[in-house]
């Protein structure tokens, strides 16, 4: 099967080979040691090895469960907040018909008393379960949401019936909604000890809603064990994608670059980048330190920001998704008087329109002197999704490393619960 690659022309006035080359030796035994889980942070870099060990029965047992509810229900309601939603909120966008109805929905995203009764009114009259997830249960955001909608399934069919609708993906065995599923019963799935939130896509915690919405999971993790051989121990610094584009993004961060933004072309991709926001906002930004992570899609906010990134400050470089084949293609006919002025483009495909203007667009940056890394992506599948997603991981652990901050927690993220809980009065221990 074809892989993702990175395509680094786009650097070469602002970043020399040789200067990457220079931090291959730190990146590189930074990499051995999340290989082997060692070092710091050995703890937290369960994901590293994560996609060899899927096995077959455990996507047969995903697969079955999901199977059995769906002779049940409509509708997936998918209670979880930051990495225990994005995931599979991007994967599922990815692969989805884009104007198809949406089987997977998701609460407990945001603390909007509108989004929640919005969400109750389509809800009312559907048949629908839950996959709750959170390692502890008492997380704000999806702790009010799952007590909305428990209660909501509960008048619908029933505390028993209502009990087998439920997925709960939580610890193996501490924390409240780990207690509950088995006060009440409820299917479980465990999110490892040694994998957060941000890096748990590839866990029960994005598979079990991706399953639900009928991709094949199986392919996603195959893809994932793909991108980790090109990463392992002996992988060669050409082989070595995400190592390469962690030092890139150190490089042009020590020369005055404090800001990336990813941009696709391809509406599909939008959600890969709210995750990968999360993922690399969270991880690196510590100690006044870290790249903020934006994103754009093109060719839309080319009549927005596309403004401010080519004629603006140059603190900012671009990565983007440049998905390089479509399963269907619309070709431009003839207008009559060419009124539109678009004739010239009789017999072209849309899709051959919409890579000029990457091409146009990403010379154009360059030319005003703002650097491009170009990920290709051959297609859009549960194969080529799985790579991008562990070579996202793999370089956001590598990245972070060469920074010196620690990738795997978000002690910034306490400081608003922190002050929440005290205008809410809620009682201290």
């Amino acid at each position: 099967m074809k892989s993702i690659s990175l395509n680094k022309q786009y650097l070469a006035s602002f970043v020399k080979e040789e200067e990457i080359k220079i931090h291959f030796d730190k990146a590189n035994a930074i990499n051995k040691d999340l290989n082997n889980l060692e070092g710091t942070y050995k703890g937290y870099t369960g994901w590293q090895i994560l996609p060899n060990e899927i096995t077959k029965e455990f996507v047969e047992d995903i697969n079955k469960t999901v199977n059995e509810l769906r002779k049940k229900v409509e509708y997936l309601l998918v209670i979880g907040i930051g990495g225990s939603y994005l995931g599979a909120k991007a994967v599922i966008s990815a692969l989805s018909n884009q104007f198809a109805e949406n089987k997977v929905l998701f609460a407990g995203i945001n603390l909007s008393e509108q989004y929640l009764i919005e969400l109750q009114d389509f809800l009312k009259n559907k048949k629908f379960g839950i996959c709750v997830i959170s390692k502890s249960g008492t997380t704000t955001e999806p702790a009010v949401a799952f007590r909305i909608f428990n209660e909501l399934l509960n008048n619908q069919v029933g505390e028993k019936e209502a009990n087998t609708r439920i997925i709960a993906v939580t610890d193996k065995s501490k924390g409240a909604l780990r207690q509950l599923a088995t006060q009440k019963g409820y299917k479980t799935y465990v999110i490892p000890d040694d994998i957060g939130g941000r890096f748990s896509v590839l866990t029960p915690v994005g598979l079990v809603p991706i399953a639900f919405a009928g991709f094949d999971i199986m392919q996603l993790v195959e893809g994932a064990k793909a991108n980790m051989l090109t990463s392992a121990d002996n992988s060669t610094y050409e082989e070595n994608i995400a190592l390469q584009y962690a030092i890139i993004r150190n490089i042009l961060l020590q020369k005055g670059y404090l800001i990336e933004i990813l941009a696709n072309y391809n509406p599909k991709m939008h959600y890969i980048a709210e995750w990968w926001k999360q993922l690399y906002g969270e991880s690196e930004g510590k100690g006044g330190k870290g790249i903020f992570t934006a994103s754009v899609d093109f060719t839309t906010d080319l009549h927005s920001l596309g403004q401010y990134i080519q004629d603006g400050p140059r603190i900012l470089f671009e990565t983007v998704l440049n998905v390089q084949s479509q399963p269907n293609k619309i070709f431009l006919g003839e207008m009559e008087g060419d009124l539109d002025g678009l004739n010239y483009l009789k017999g072209k495909s849309v899709e051959y329109i919409n890579q000029k203007a990457f091409e146009g667009t990403i010379m154009a940056h360059v030319e005003g002197k703002v650097p491009n890394i170009v990920i290709n992506i051959p297609e859009i599948s549960e194969f080529t999704i799985g790579q991008l997603i562990y070579f996202f991981e793999k370089a956001c652990g590598i990245s972070a490393m060469m920074l010196d901050v620690h990738p795997f927690n978000q002690p910034g993220v306490e400081a608003y619960k922190s002050n929440m809980f005290k205008l809410l009065g809620k009682p201290t221990k």
